[in-house]
């Protein structure tokens, strides 16, 4: 990629854009991060919420950069030097151009929403397996490209990351890839510049307010994602399509407000897709599928109202995809679970472990159902809630623990930079201290936890779900519930 092809690409002033066109160097390597600088790259620099770029051009200069976009005035010498109104859109627009638009040779299923991104884009990836269509995932857990898996670091990249994924997709063979986009990288602008075909709206409920400030503002970054969709048509001429839960009042809003076609789903007899007759047990869950007037029988392995949601949302993105609904009906019926989503951890002690990410008010409340849809004893609650991110569910939460289970154990999620002490003061503030276990050592609650449980008892351990790690203060430490759970029955 010539330089002086950027001229089309980036919007600049006419001095800037007469540089460009006289430009005579490649693009050879495109980067926004400072140590990845190599002789004869090309830097974009960002404003993050941490790290301004733009305060450190003239040492990308020095380090061997000869080409860098600033969307601000810099003083520095030795590069070409072109400004821009948005970085973060220039940095999509040259990683789209210089990973050769890898989208547009891919089916790109979209997920958005507060809960179920996760489990959807695996339903979705296992449905589309039995089509002899391979599909990737980006996604909260890690990027699947050619069927290996590599760690992730956002839910979703980046925009120069999230290129070279697809990029890397399509040269591992890969024909599709279903997609976890969440409001801050909507906000953020990273999913601009992808192709996608079907997108799908899951639900919103309380999360990532210490970023987007208000509910609305929050709604607006997920309703970006039906805005990129557009109205226009596949390659093979078929209309894209949006799947929105029509059970949710913001669902309901993005119907009127989209021009693509779309597929709505739900529980409440209002949907295209409609579940019937839900029926949950400690072993599955089961429903009729009503489909645009036809009528299927469903019993999956995965557990609770929320996963009938999920479960909907993937079979209207196989529906959009022409897959005959009966064989995306098998191939859901085969899937055992994600990892780390009501997790159940196998035990000599005759009591169900669950593992689960529900780390929002919403996905707490829901997993809690479930599980008392079935238990007929003590339901102990292990839960807390994370540093450095908003703080007004923190009581929410802990209300929802106390209200839906009989034991709750109050301790550290990724305390971050905030003390595990006072996020906990947060979160039992007004309650008494005689209804609930604190401890901010999460091994040490966990294991109390299992400690007092006894055979035909439910513990749920909540809020980390996959995650392999905690974060104390800037600093990553290994931790694995269920892991920890597996180390307390060993030593039993």
């Amino acid at each position: 990629m010539k330089i002086s092809e950027c001229a089309a690409l980036l919007m600049t002033s006419q001095a800037d854009h007469a540089k460009l066109l006289a430009a005579t160097g490649e693009v050879t390597a495109l980067t926004a991060n400072t140590a990845q600088v190599t002789p004869g790259c090309t830097f974009v620099a960002i404003h993050g919420a941490r790290f301004d770029g733009h305060d450190h051009v003239q040492e990308v200069i020095d380090a061997g950069a000869q080409f860098v976009i600033v969307e601000r005035p810099v003083q520095a010498t030795g590069a070409l030097i072109v400004q821009v109104p948005d970085t973060h859109k220039a940095l999509a627009q040259m990683s789209v151009r210089f990973f050769g638009d890898a989208s547009r040779q891919l089916k790109v299923y979209g997920v958005t929403g507060t809960n179920g991104k996760t489990t959807t884009t695996h339903l979705i990836a296992a449905i589309m397996a039995t089509q002899h269509a391979s599909t990737g995932i980006i996604g909260t857990m890690y990027a699947k490209i050619g069927g290996q898996e590599y760690p992730a670091t956002n839910t979703t990249p980046d925009a120069f990351d999230t290129q070279k994924d697809l990029a890397a997709m399509v040269a591992a063979g890969d024909s599709a890839v279903a997609m976890e986009v969440s409001s801050i990288a909507l906000a953020q602008g990273r999913s601009w510049g992808v192709d996608f075909d079907t997108v799908v709206f899951t639900n919103l409920t309380e999360d990532h307010l210490d970023y987007h400030k208000t509910f609305e503002a929050y709604f607006d970054a997920k309703a970006l994602l039906f805005e990129q969709l557009g109205n226009t048509y596949h390659a093979d001429g078929k209309p894209k399509t949006a799947v929105i839960n029509i059970d949710d009042p913001y669902g309901a809003r993005l119907v009127e407000s989209t021009a693509a076609n779309v597929i709505t789903y739900g529980t409440q007899g209002q949907g295209s897709l409609d579940a019937e007759d839900v029926r949950i047990t400690s072993r599955g869950t089961a429903f009729t599928l009503n489909a645009f007037g036809a009528r299927y029988p469903v019993t999956l392995r995965l557990m609770g109202d929320f996963n009938v949601y999920n479960a909907l949302a993937a079979l209207g993105v196989a529906y959009a995809q022409g897959v005959p609904m009966q064989d995306a009906i098998d191939a859901l019926e085969k899937v055992p679970g994600v990892r780390g989503r009501f997790q159940v951890v196998p035990n000599p002690a005759d009591v169900t472990v669950v593992v689960d990410y529900a780390h929002t008010p919403d996905g707490l409340d829901n997993v809690l159902d479930t599980i008392n849809a079935f238990a007929k004893q003590r339901v102990f609650c292990v839960v807390g809630c994370g540093g450095d991110r908003e703080t007004t569910k923190r009581p929410i939460m802990a209300h929802i623990a106390l209200d839906k289970s009989t034991d709750p154990v109050f301790t550290a999620d990724n305390p971050r930079t905030e003390d595990p002490e006072a996020i906990l003061d947060e979160m039992v503030a007004d309650i008494d201290a005689t209804l609930y276990h604190r401890d901010s050592d999460r091994r040490a609650a966990i294991n109390y936890a299992l400690s007092q449980a006894k055979a035909g008892d439910v513990v749920l351990i909540a809020g980390k779900g996959h995650e392999d790690y905690q974060i104390i203060g800037h600093t990553k430490h290994h931790f694995d519930d269920v892991e920890v759970v597996e180390d307390f029955y060993a030593r039993k």
